[in-house]
């Protein structure tokens, strides 16, 4: 063997060990895309974003708005929807698995959760690597920058701790529509943690802006009853139709404090939470009374109206005609009786000749 032929040996092994790994790595990664593909995740048409953007509602044209925030405690039967199953089931899952999901594939953005403020500006846009870390989750990352693809296995997703949602939402009279209505901003799901001293405290996560998540709880179904294991409704349905049930913890308010700081008495902290929920109420009430009480009184005099000419247009009965008879008749007896004794009254001329 020669010189040459060594070297076109060599450089042959060379290349066939950077194919090698070349091959190796595009293996890896499309099996890690696999992984991350999350089947059973929605797939967005363009109808569905639309529809979307058309259901989002601008409240800062509203003329009233009264804006809170409710604590969704999964725990509760009514908000169980959201919690199971905690581990997928086939291609049915609990709402934060699909959010864990959405996020590591890059379909869903979400923003980092500031204390007593929420801002939804790209300088806050959720970094998923570094929340990844800091939330301790276990996943591994393949690629670099903009192409790092995370994976994380359906086990190692913390579903069966996140028992609970902070939901933002605005309650608002909309007088361009004449609506009085209610819409969900936001949700940040809250992790359960154990204290350094055992105490139990939720953490929350993220705030995610509904109309990011909304297209796809809309077309995720869920079941809502024991008695009815049929999947009859939407996650977005379950908010939407205000199927949960949740505590008030805040208001929107110029000292930007919680209820709880407000009020640092359980039976006070109540008292308030009843408080909101009635003024809200009696808000709409006094709303729309007085339309109501227009609307009666307009129902009233048509009815009246209705019986004023059903009576004077009724036609005669038999009974009527013969009364009516009667009472003709008569009258004309007394014209001529009354004729006849005017004549026999009056005094007689003498007829007889002279």
């Amino acid at each position: 063997m020669n010189m040459r032929s060594f070297y076109y040996i060599i450089v042959l092994l060379v290349v066939s060990f950077f194919a090698q790994n070349v091959l190796a790595q595009t293996r890896t990664r499309n099996a890690a895309e696999n992984n991350n593909k999350n089947v059973g995740l929605p797939e967005l048409s363009v109808r569905a974003k639309a529809k979307n953007d058309i259901q989002s509602v601008d409240l800062n044209n509203v003329v009233w708005l009264r804006v809170l925030y409710r604590n969704i405690d999964l725990k509760q039967e009514a908000n169980a929807p959201l919690y199971f199953p905690t581990e997928p089931i086939g291609d049915r899952m609990n709402l934060f698995t699909l959010i864990f999901k959405l996020l590591i594939d890059g379909k869903l953005t979400a923003y980092e959760y500031l204390d007593g403020r929420e801002i939804f500006t790209d300088q806050y846009k959720l970094n998923i690597e570094k929340w990844l870390k800091d939330k301790h989750f276990i996943h591994k990352k393949t690629g670099t920058g903009a192409t790092a693809v995370f994976t994380v296995d359906d086990s190692d997703i913390p579903s069966n701790e996140v028992s609970a949602y902070m939901i933002k939402e605005a309650h608002y009279f909309d007088q361009a529509t004449g609506t009085f209505d209610s819409e969900i901003i936001a949700i940040c799901p809250m992790q359960d943690w154990e204290g350094d001293y055992g105490e139990n405290n939720r953490i929350p996560l993220c705030w995610i802006p509904y109309e990011n998540i909304r297209p796809y709880i809309s077309r995720t179904l869920i079941m809502t009853s024991n008695y009815n294991n049929a999947l009859t409704y939407t996650t977005d349905d379950f908010f939407q139709m205000k199927m949960y049930k949740g505590d008030i913890i805040k208001t929107v308010n110029m000292m930007n404090q919680t209820l709880a700081q407000q009020f640092p008495d359980s039976a006070k902290l109540k008292y308030a939470q009843d408080s909101i929920e009635k003024q809200l109420k009696d808000f709409e009430t006094r709303l729309w009374i007085a339309k109501k009480t227009e609307q009666t009184t307009a129902n009233a005099n048509k009815k009246e109206d209705k019986a004023t000419t059903k009576t004077d247009t009724k036609p005669p009965t038999r009974a009527s005609r013969a009364n009516s008879n009667t009472s003709t008749k008569s009258s004309a007896t007394k014209s001529s009786t009354s004729k006849v004794s005017s004549s026999s009254s009056s005094p007689a001329k003498s007829v007889r000749r002279k």
